[in-house]
């Protein structure tokens, strides 16, 4: 199972690996769309609006968990490139503890805090039972969909995304099948859709934990001790994890603040804003996917110091991801309201649907080029480079543009969708002045502070371990074992 890239083409493994990741965020959007589906067809205008606000905060939460398991991927990465077996499976067990801890805190903090959060959602009084009800029985569940993450997060370390595409695909079919019955015969509402999340989440990690059983993790042989917290390896994957969680849910807090502004403008605008939000989370799985490929497939060539590859992966990311969104940003100017017509009938949401459409469509062209930075930052251990860029376009243009391009032009969504490429422009503006500034003082390669110039880490947060207690991890290429 354990994938080492070897010396085959960068583009195909690029390929190869970002395909079934692609699926995988395709498959887990349709996932999160199931629920709203399904009740909307068996219950009410209160039952669905309960669980579309619902979903929007345990979105954020599963974001932000599958933001911090980014530290998991990377360690096991620069563990397997550099041969280090044993150090990989004291990352994957120490991150399983980790989490483990984490998610069954969450639960319990949060199921104490549902109703303070369906207030500041500013749930209507029709759903706010409803709401409850559905946050109160995901929140419980937390530890699985914490579980499904890490997991998945293991596997790509290893340099394998197709066993997470065939767990979240087990998952998506139970959630199907759950929520018919749940919400059909049985009229449970919005706790079914939240019972039916929880237990195909709760199917898909014994799936994924039966798999490990019976087929293990390639070369990698966890043993009881890899599973005692070795406080270095947890503090290594929390200086990867942490900003990126950071910066993913302040993603997510930016795009409800523009929603909020879009709702002043009027019940059509917001409407507009809703539909075209829908769509780009379809375009965008691309770039995002890009970004895990290659923070996994750079995390092994960073590993086993092949900085060439590392870059090389980098740069078919970029041109990818540009490809795709210079071809759907030029289709969108002209199909612009056929997409919008395939959400809502309305012509008025049309019209101010698609001129947000052909502004907004831009932010997916430039998004690739800073989420491949990105990417490449988580790579190398540096995640905090990807929090900075993506704060200072929050902060300075995403929403302070869409505001005042929401006050300026009252009349069109066109400017407010610009605003948000706006932002992306500054993301990949920054991104090259920290990636040559940085690349210059030698950290992007060889002889530098965080890789040893004989292609072994020296000194970064992966780094071999150095005597520290706790810290005792053999290695050695392909030598699973003790010595």
């Amino acid at each position: 199972m354990t994938t080492f890239l070897g010396n085959d083409s960068v583009l195909k493994k690029a390929l190869h690996f970002s395909l079934p990741y692609l699926l995988s965020y395709f498959l887990q959007t349709l996932y999160g769309m199931a629920d709203l589906l399904i009740i909307g067809r068996f219950d009410g205008v209160a039952a669905t609006t309960a669980v579309s606000i619902g979903s929007q905060v345990m979105h954020m939460s599963t974001v932000m968990l599958v933001g911090l398991a980014m530290g998991v991927t990377v360690g096991i990465g620069h563990a397997v490139g550099a041969g280090e077996q044993r150090r990989a499976g004291a990352v994957i067990g120490s991150g399983t503890v980790l989490f483990l801890a984490l998610s069954v805190v969450l639960a319990a903090g949060l199921c104490g805090l549902v109703e303070p959060i369906t207030a500041l959602m500013s749930t209507p009084a029709e759903a706010v039972t409803g709401m409850q009800d559905y946050l109160t029985i995901c929140f419980i569940g937390i530890p699985c969909i914490t579980a499904y993450n890490v997991i998945a997060a293991i596997f790509r370390g290893l340099g394998d995304s197709k066993s997470p595409m065939y767990f979240i695909a087990v998952a998506c079919a139970a959630n199907i099948v759950l929520d018919l019955i749940f919400m059909g015969p049985m009229h449970l509402g919005p706790a079914g859709a939240a019972l039916g999340t929880t237990l195909a989440q709760a199917i898909s990690v014994a799936v994924s934990l039966i798999a490990i059983v019976r087929r293990g993790l390639g070369e990698v042989r966890l043993q009881k001790s890899d599973f005692r917290p070795r406080w270095a390896a947890i503090s290594r994957i929390l200086r990867v994890g942490v900003p990126v969680a950071l910066q993913d849910g302040l993603i997510q807090i930016s795009f409800l603040i523009i929603t909020v502004i879009a709702n002043r403008r009027g019940l059509t605008d917001a409407a507009a804003v809703g539909v075209v939000e829908k769509f780009i989370s379809f375009v965008f799985l691309v770039p995002s996917s890009m970004l895990s490929t290659i923070s996994a497939l750079g995390a092994q060539e960073v590993g086993a110091g092949r900085h060439d590859r590392a870059a090389a992966t980098l740069r078919y990311g970029i041109t990818l991801t540009l490809g795709f969104g210079a071809v759907v940003g030029v289709l969108i100017q002209f199909l612009a309201p056929n997409v919008v017509s395939l959400f809502t009938a309305d012509a008025a949401v049309i019209a101010a649907g698609a001129w947000y459409l052909r502004g907004y469509i831009w932010d997916c062209f430039f998004a690739g080029v800073h989420f491949s930075f990105s990417g490449y930052f988580c790579a190398y251990g540096r995640s905090e480079l990807s929090f900075i860029h993506n704060i200072l376009s929050i902060v300075l243009v995403r929403v302070p543009g869409a505001y005042f391009m929401s006050k300026w032009f009252p009349d069109t969504l066109l400017p407010m969708g610009l605003a948000t490429a706006c932002g992306s422009v500054l993301s990949v503006v920054v991104c090259l002045i920290m990636y040559t500034t940085l690349k210059k003082k030698g950290l992007f390669g060889g002889g530098n502070p965080v890789m040893g110039g004989c292609g072994k880490p020296a000194g970064g947060i992966y780094a071999a371990p150095t005597g520290q207690p706790g810290d005792r991890l053999p290695v050695g290429r392909g030598d699973p074992t003790p010595p």
